[in-house]
């Protein structure tokens, strides 16, 4: 409900409009421009009435010290038994909205008030959408900072710097239909792990920023990353189908306020901080700056043991080892290395998938991996590269394999696809080794 302010110094005057207005409006009655001025600053109201000529302060100087207040200049309405023109015409000189002569009318102060009213949730209504990002309607980088920077002055809270993990592979892989999909759904995840109050923006194309009001509770911020990173996993399963093999998650970086600072541009540089000691420790987590923030499963290891436990799979499928294409090149770089001083022959393999017209892309391109994943050994590697494409890595396989090799993934492929309309081609050659 629309708060409004009256000001007049004529108790009768006071009580009459109040008792007109309070029922379509939450109504505040002040007797001097000078409580008026208190009561503003506490209540926030949306439009004031004031009387015009008041003793002490009149309503002119009331108007001018009340745009003083505030980003935004309140809308202000006059009421005066003065029926001379000058008197209207400085009224409207000086800024006000409108202009009532008294006695006041109920039906005339209600119309007034409501297109002034109107006219505030019409302007509102456009500052609102210019704020919003287009694609997640969460706020955008602007407003974003803007909000979250003037809250860190005045509020105690956590900024939050939040970057989606393996994001781009969504945008390469399934195209950036999927991608848009992928971001709005964490749009709302966002809103489900925040209060209504909280602010909450897109500031670039996988990143986040979010201020939590008076919550500082490493524990609490934890689950929220951790609910997050298991909804954003079971999101993507269920738009790209349960083998979707890409690592997608959600890295959180936390600053607490004001503990760390009440400089907006200082605790982003801090959170972002934590949000890199995020990355550097296996990604999908949470840090806090300043604390000894990892979570349990990013401790460090007491034991070779546990380190082996760590980096190894904890499911070992048959196959061959499916990774995103960040840690394929690292994979193939190692093994650059590798080749060359064990005198081992590496093959990489492209795999291009051609489909006919009308035929389902993303179902192909899913048989295409099982498939490829399946007929290769363990000891082989795949990953997906662009659109339709796939790179393999072959151990111990030799050039002149080339032949048997495109045979045996063209028959498995054909028995693969019986719902797809579509036909692969390889190119094949080994790796240039590092001596």
């Amino acid at each position: 409900m629309r708060k409004i302010m009256i000001v007049d110094d004529e108790p009768v005057m006071l009580n009459l409009a109040s008792r007109i207005l309070s029922k379509e409006y939450e109504t505040v009655c002040a007797s001097s421009g000078a409580e008026a001025l208190q009561l503003f600053v506490k209540e926030r109201p949306d439009l004031v009435l004031s009387d015009l000529l008041m003793p002490e302060m009149d309503g002119y100087e009331l108007h001018r010290l009340l745009q003083e207040y505030g980003d935004e200049p309140v809308p202000v309405i006059f009421m005066t038994a003065d029926e001379r023109d000058t008197s209207e015409s400085k009224v409207f000189e000086a800024g006000a909205a409108d202009y009532i002569h008294k006695p006041v009318k109920a039906d005339v102060l209600l119309r007034r008030i409501g297109n002034i009213i109107q006219n505030l949730d019409r302007i509102h209504g456009l500052k609102k959408k210019a704020s919003l990002d287009a694609l997640t309607g969460l706020l955008n980088k602007g407003a974003a900072q803007r909000e979250i920077a003037e809250l860190c002055v005045r509020v105690p809270g956590t900024l939050l710097m939040i970057d989606l993990d393996s994001f781009k592979l969504i945008n390469d892989i399934y195209g950036h239909g999927m991608g848009d999909r992928i971001l709005i759904r964490f749009a709302d995840l966002l809103r489900h792990i925040i209060r209504a109050a909280d602010p909450v923006g897109r500031i670039g194309g996988d990143e986040f920023i979010v201020y939590l009001q008076h919550l500082k509770d490493e524990a609490i911020i934890r689950d929220k990353a951790n609910y997050l990173n298991k909804e954003l996993q079971r999101s993507a399963k269920e738009f790209m189908g349960e083998d979707m093999a890409i690592p997608l998650g959600a890295s959180v970086g936390a600053v607490f306020v004001p503990e760390e600072g009440t400089a907006f541009s200082e605790l982003c540089e801090k959170a972002d901080q934590a949000l890199y000691t995020v990355k550097q420790h296996g990604k999908h987590g949470f840090a806090a700056y300043g604390t000894s923030h990892l979570a349990p499963e990013h401790a460090a290891p007491k034991s070779i043991s546990q380190i082996q436990q760590i980096l190894g799979e904890r499911n070992v499928d048959a196959g061959a080892y499916y990774v995103d294409f960040e840690r394929f090149q690292g994979i193939y770089r190692f093994l650059v290395r590798f080749a060359g001083r064990e005198q081992r022959s590496i093959q990489i393999v492209q795999v291009s998938l051609h489909l006919q017209e009308r035929a389902d892309e993303d179902m192909a391109l899913q048989q295409l991996q099982e498939m490829l994943i399946r007929s290769l050994r363990r000891s082989d590697c795949v990953t997906r590269h662009g659109k339709g494409q796939f790179l393999m890595l072959l151990l111990d396989a030799k050039t002149e394999d080339k032949e048997s090799i495109a045979a045996r993934l063209q028959a498995n492929w054909k028995d693969f696809s019986a719902s797809a309309d579509g036909t692969i081609s390889l190119e094949m050659e080994k790796i240039a080794a590092v001596e």
